[in-house]
């Protein structure tokens, strides 16, 4: 049964995305509040009456999703308006009353670089099975982020795409790759029942919307030890803690088989936050990217998780990780976001101030001013020192490339040993297979004489036999016996 439409909420959900808000929060007493660019800010004067909301949810809930919200006082939905977007809205119960939270879904699927995401995120496309996690709070682009790694799967992998979704966002379309959706609680009861059935629908990507209980854990660590490539959502703000996350969802005694198991599946965690540009035109997502790698995995499966951050930051040159301090840095030196706004969404301000302060002496001085007077010789100060720490860097970096370099070389080494072996190998094959088509030709030849000899030895037998046996009858011999 489809679900109706409410004028109502149709209008406000146009006005919703006219003023480009990602949030639309009804009420009652209270006017519709919309979020724009992270803030909230009211849509119209006039407050919604209870009755108003209840009006506009009973509209839209279809029987099933109704007896869900009567049952557990809240239930999630996905709702469209034709030629618009898709919402997914939350009704729930809030002072005996009902209330309703919608996050708008564009039907356009954007790609990572129309998000201005870091093309190291495509690298876990590209895998044939494993783990990989976009974690996050609430808001933090975390659907929007695994719906552009989906899209670009199906526009350039020959696979089966499933997704398992609470409720259902963005609507895929097959390209390349084909496409199964299922929404939880409309076709699949839930999470794990779909993952649990979904072996039997020969999957190469599966997608689940969020890993919300340990069974749904369990079996997505399971499906990608299977050989598959899953995809998953998770509230945590970094990679580490995501880690912790995963294993705190077990009993103790079983932490240690689950450590062995996600250190062998893991491939990565991006962690996502949205931080306001400073030119006022929206946000931009700053993330920390662990990528898997010897290290990390035997961190993992040793239980130091907390040494995962420092693993991270040393690995930006190699395995192009990241964390959220180095990317919030990156974002501050390229002017995107301001000195202000990187502070207010650190997770640790203090190290971020340090990194800054090694760049840039003076940039807390100036109120975290990235241009000061061209006139200021303390610029070239600054500069020179920043330069330092680059080419310190750009050292360690040459270190490992000649490293590197030495281990490719020795491996040259013995490819081109090898190659000589196996060319003299060839060659005595060559001489062997010559010498065996030689006496094979030999074997042949006297064979053939041997055949010869024995025909004419056979004809003069018979010849003998012949004579022997009397030869003409009327023929008389002379002799002793006539």
């Amino acid at each position: 049964m489809l679900a109706m439409s409410s004028p109502m909420l149709d209008h406000l959900l146009r006005l919703m995305t006219e003023r480009e808000a990602s949030d639309l929060h009804l009420k009652p007493t209270r006017p519709p509040l919309i979020r724009v660019h992270g803030r909230l800010q009211p849509l119209g004067a006039e407050p919604l009456k209870p009755e108003e909301i209840g009006s506009m949810v009973s509209a839209i809930l279809q029987p099933q999703q109704q007896r869900r919200l009567d049952e557990r006082m809240s239930v999630d939905l996905g709702y469209g308006v034709h030629g618009l977007a898709r919402f997914r809205g939350n009704i729930y119960m809030q002072r005996g009353t009902l209330a309703a939270s919608f996050r708008r879904i564009p039907y356009q699927i954007r790609s990572l670089e129309e998000l201005d995401l870091p093309p190291v995120l495509l690298d876990f496309c590209e895998l044939p099975m494993g783990l990989v996690l976009i974690t996050g709070p609430t808001g933090s682009g975390k659907s929007t982020t695994l719906a552009a790694l989906i899209k670009y799967i199906t526009g350039r992998r020959p696979v089966h795409v499933v997704t398992i979704e609470d409720p259902m966002e963005f609507l895929f379309t097959d390209g390349v790759a084909t496409i199964s959706q299922r929404e939880v609680g409309t076709d699949t009861p839930s999470f794990a029942e779909a993952l649990r059935n979904v072996m039997r629908q020969d999957p190469d990507v599966i997608m689940v919307g969020e890993m919300r209980d340990p069974e749904t854990v369990a079996t997505v660590i399971t499906a990608a030890e299977t050989g598959h490539l899953v995809f998953s959502t998770l509230h945590t703000n970094s990679a580490p803690q995501t880690i912790d996350r995963i294993l705190d969802t077990f009993p103790v005694d079983q932490q240690k088989q689950v450590r062995l198991q996600l250190a062998q599946v893991f491939k990565g965690v991006v962690s996502m936050q949205l931080v306001e540009r400073s030119d006022g035109s929206g946000l931009i997502a700053a993330l920390e990217v662990m990528k898997s790698s010897p290290k990390i995995a035997q961190l993992i499966e040793k239980g130091e998780t907390s040494q995962l951050h420092e693993e991270i930051e040393s690995s930006v040159a190699y395995y192009r990780m990241q964390s959220m301090n180095q990317s919030l840095l990156s974002l501050l030196v390229w002017g995107t976001i301001s000195y202000q706004e990187a502070m207010r969404k650190s997770l640790d301000p203090e190290d971020l101030s340090l990194k800054l302060r090694k760049m840039f002496p003076k940039i807390e001085e100036r109120g975290g001013e990235m241009s000061p007077s061209t006139a200021d010789f303390s610029e070239i100060l600054e500069l020179q020192q920043y330069r330092k720490l680059y080419e310190e860097q750009e050292e360690k970096i040459k270190l490992r490339i000649a490293e590197k370099d030495e281990q490719i070389a020795g491996l040259e080494t013995a490819i081109s040993s090898r190659e000589q072996q196996l060319r003299e190998l060839e060659r005595r094959l060559q001489e062997a297979m010559s010498e065996a088509e030689k006496s094979r030709g030999d074997f042949n030849r006297l064979r053939q004489e041997a055949q010869e000899k024995i025909d004419k030895l056979m004809e003069r037998i018979k010849e003998l036999n012949q004579r022997l046996m009397g030869g003409d009858a009327g023929d008389k011999k002379p002799g002793i016996f006539r």
